[in-house]
């Protein structure tokens, strides 16, 4: 079963048609939208200050989602993916993103609309990722604009396969 912890007498809150995988840990101050799906031991711990999901995002497996206490929230936009293992912390991502696998987005950095954080990519603090870009590299730099079937073909269709997959293990 899922382990879903009060901080300091608050419980995290989800939207409909969530689904919440039985090792998943989430923690605190998070609210979360609806259609989203947090896969197996994704960590969102909303302990030292808060995190907000949009609608259709899936937190992957062993991704976490922190902030910093008293200076750092970490807010999702709507239809992101954040990939099997990365690390989101105290940052803004806008809607449409997809952050790959082992990508670290850090403090105070924001992502842009209808982009991309490649694999593996470390979007250091205060980095301003513009919309439609695609980053990555260790520290994450522009490395082109985002082609426009990048965004359907890519940002869209893997968040609507999330939400697919997460239907077949609520039945």
């Amino acid at each position: 079963m899922s382990l879903i912890l009060s901080v300091k007498g608050v419980l995290p809150k989800f939207g409909n048609n969530c689904f919440i995988a039985p090792n998943a840990t989430i923690a605190g101050d998070v609210i979360m939208g609806d259609d989203c799906s947090i896969w197996f031991n994704a960590v969102i711990r909303g302990d030292v200050n808060s995190i907000r999901l949009g609608n259709k995002v899936n937190v992957q497996d062993g991704a976490i989602i922190h902030c910093t206490y008293e200076r750092a929230k970490t807010v999702v936009g709507n239809n992101v993916s954040i990939g099997h293992n990365a690390i989101v912390h105290g940052c803004m991502v806008n809607d449409n993103v997809l952050i790959g696998m082992g990508a670290i987005v850090m403090d105070n950095a924001q992502i842009g609309s209808n982009s991309i954080i490649a694999a593996g990519a470390v979007v250091l603090e205060n980095t301003i990722v513009g919309p439609g870009c695609i980053y990555a590299g260790v520290p994450a730099k522009k490395i082109k604009d985002i082609p426009e079937e990048m965004i359907s073909g890519e940002i869209n269709r893997i968040a609507n396969n999330y939400v697919m997959y997460a239907k077949w293990f609520k039945k």
